[in-house]
């Protein structure tokens, strides 16, 4: 017990300004990295980033009333895993992605390239392809639409491409909900941040991202998504951590109390009901 009491002190008196973030640096599987955030950081959230959606433990997603997909209907049915930050948009910056590689040839003799030679050859690729901060799930039909667009405001005339999902998409720029805009600028600009030797925001983009910083603040689930996946992955999002200077002391107390729960899984002690810790 006295060991569980120092760590909920430790961690509540530790408040100094951390340094620059590191990337990823230990899991270079993507098919890892979905399985940890399926079991070890959505099983109690589990919500689409962009419409809101509900999704079982298979998967399933439960569409939301008047939610309506034009193109790949039948992905609409399943969670995808969404790359904020498209594969496609760092994965250029790749030799591999972009020329190929000799270790790059298949069964039959021929020479490929893009996204399957960067992953095949390039540990630096496989470590930002699986980076957890910039996976989400998503309704399979808006990730696939999606695409590799980059996010810009399209203003009132522009319809939802999804029905009830307000998801609207015009050209090769889409304009998110504002219920996914926070997660999205943090996790923009982290990996902009750990990653800047393969990805950059244009001028543009990091205005818009600075812009949406300051008008969707962290909020508790944001909080606890970063300090799972910081456990789990041995990095920070230092955006959500500190959130241009508001709800630090909130995400401490999420990241507190999930070492709290761990520890107390790890002496073999009865677990304590989550909820009673909620804010």
């Amino acid at each position: 017990m006295k060991r569980i009491v120092w760590l909920l002190w430790a961690l509540l008196l530790v408040l100094p300004a951390q340094g620059w973030a590191a990337g990823n640096m230990q899991n270079e599987s993507f098919a890892k990295a979905k399985r940890l955030l399926e079991q070890k950081v959505y099983y109690d959230h589990r919500q689409t980033l962009y419409c809101g959606a509900a999704f079982d433990e298979h998967k399933q997603i439960r569409l939301p009333r008047g939610f309506t997909a034009d193109k790949h209907r039948k992905r609409s049915s399943r969670v995808e895993w969404e790359h904020v930050v498209p594969a496609e948009n760092f994965g250029r910056a790749f030799p591999e992605w972009r020329e190929g590689h000799a270790l790059c040839v298949d069964r039959k003799g021929k020479a490929f390239k893009g996204r399957a030679c960067a992953e095949k050859v390039n540990a630096d690729y496989r470590r930002m392809q699986a980076d957890m901060y910039n996976l989400y799930p998503a309704i399979g039909s808006v990730n696939a639409v999606r695409s590799n667009k980059n996010f810009q405001m399209l203003g009132p005339d522009v319809p939802s491409a999804f029905g009830s999902c307000p998801m609207k998409i015009s050209g090769n720029k889409v304009e998110p909900p504002e219920r996914a805009r926070g997660q999205i600028t943090r996790s923009s600009l982290y990996m902009a941040d750990s990653y800047g030797e393969h990805y950059r925001l244009s001028r543009q983009q990091q205005q818009l991202m600075q812009a949406w910083a300051r008008q969707y603040p962290v909020d508790a689930w944001e909080c606890r998504r970063a300090s799972r996946i910081e456990r789990l992955q041995g990095n920070e999002n230092r955006f959500v951590k500190e959130s241009f200077g508001r709800s630090r002391r909130q995400c401490f107390f999420w990241k507190t109390l999930e070492a709290f729960f761990e520890e107390m899984q790890a002496t073999g002690r009865k677990k304590l009901d989550e909820d009673t810790y909620r804010l």
